[in-house]
């Protein structure tokens, strides 16, 4: 498994202490930034993991910026990301479950590390369950495609 990581300003902090438990889980990672706490653009770091995670480049990624909301809506721009916004548990294993989310976006200034690092360890441990849920993914790839054309 190979994942994409980025951050804004907001974000930088989390995403430092999120790269441990990805270590832990034994998933391979790539940082796409930021690396400060200097002020910057969200779209700009957003944009660079989901074009990833949408070229497969990557299996998944990890977005992080104040409140999550920016990030996700960078990130579902792009065709073949699903991001969901998680800040517990029960979100992070449904988005798996159910929507086969690829990007996981975290906001980094409402909930603690703590609470970070437990999402990002049922976010990777829950697998897509199918079924019925596929139907619905596919209906999301017409609708991409057909917007696309």
């Amino acid at each position: 498994m190979k994942v994409a990581i980025g951050c804004d300003h907001a974000g930088a902090s989390m995403k430092n202490e999120i790269i441990p438990v990805l270590e832990e889980l034994g998933i391979e990672w790539q940082d796409f930034g930021t690396k400060t706490e200097e002020s910057c653009d969200y779209p700009d770091f957003g944009e660079r993991v989901a074009e990833e995670v949408s070229k497969g480049s990557v299996d998944r990624g990890i977005l992080i910026c104040g409140t999550g909301i920016g990030m996700s809506i960078v990130a579902n721009k792009f065709p073949g990301v699903r991001a969901a916004l998680c800040s517990e548990d029960y979100s992070a294993k449904m988005s798996r479950l159910h929507n086969d989310a690829n990007v996981l976006v975290l906001p980094g200034r409402i909930i603690d590390v703590k609470t970070a690092g437990e999402i990002v360890k049922v976010w990777f441990k829950t697998d897509f369950e199918g079924g019925r849920h596929q139907r619905r993914l596919d209906k999301i790839t017409a609708i991409e495609r057909r917007l696309n054309k």
